[in-house]
């Protein structure tokens, strides 16, 4: 009779449920609220100690927006701001009152979350002035210097126009590109975005050598034929270390 019943086990459909959802008094799911987390796992307190990278997107939004609204808490209302436009579209958005409309938010929390994202931008393309043209790889190492000491691998993509003259500039993905997949829709959907022809990938290596890798290599070559397909040439491919470079051989 017990094998009977392993059996008979065995085929039932697998059901997971959440652990860590929390009901309220009607049994409805119950969204934590700053108060409600220990002092260390709040956003601001969370930042302080451990710095930025620590916190999520929704907590870093928290901080930023610093409180929420009679309808839902600072965590919530940044949770389904990510959810419901999206982490890229949310970034591109200049708006305020498209964002307040669409997400139903105060006109003044969309002016804070645009006004942080063009801050970015702003600091971000601009380290020590934004070059206007890209011709050769040096170039592109002294503009990025800010990669050389990074400690985690980042992915990098430069957009021009057909005059070499940087168009966009974004970060593509963090993490090892061993780790990660790229896919080629990520690398090449800015070029279209930004009315771009050409793309100049860079990426650092924490362990200060810039030798390509044989996953460097793969990735380079299937991102060329991805490109020869959607007619944006892929310049080159750069690997960035503390002290030197090297580029990634690309051939057409």
């Amino acid at each position: 009779m017990e094998t009977l019943v392993i059996a008979k086990q065995s085929e039932r459909p697998y059901i997971i449920s959440c652990a860590n959802r929390i009901l309220d008094e009607q049994g409805r799911p119950y969204v934590l609220k700053i108060r409600d987390l220990p002092a260390e796992a709040k956003p601001r307190e969370k930042l302080l100690q451990a710095g930025p990278d620590a916190l999520s997107l929704g907590e870093l939004l928290a901080v930023v927006f610093n409180v929420g609204t009679k309808k839902e808490g600072v965590l919530e209302m940044s949770g389904r701001l990510l959810k419901e436009y999206g982490e890229k579209t949310l970034l591109r958005e200049k708006d305020p009152k498209k964002i307040s409309s669409i997400l139903d938010i105060p006109l003044t929390k969309s002016c804070q979350l645009v006004a942080c994202f063009e801050l970015g931008r702003r600091f971000y393309q601009n380290p020590s002035g934004r070059p206007e043209f890209l011709r050769t790889a040096r170039q592109v190492f002294d503009y990025l210097r800010d990669m050389r000491s990074l400690d985690r691998e980042r992915l990098r993509g430069l957009y021009l126009d057909n005059h070499y003259r940087l168009v966009h500039d974004e970060v593509i993905s963090v993490g090892s590109l061993t780790a990660n997949l790229i896919e080629a829709r990520e690398v090449f959907k800015p070029a279209f975005d930004h009315g771009a022809v050409a793309v100049i990938l860079a990426h650092n290596h924490p362990s200060g050598i810039s030798a390509p890798s044989e996953a460097d290599i793969a990735i380079t070559k299937q991102l060329v034929e991805a490109g020869k397909i959607l007619g944006v040439h892929l310049v080159d491919h750069i690997i960035i270390a503390e002290q030197k470079f090297t580029s990634v051989p690309v051939e057409y």
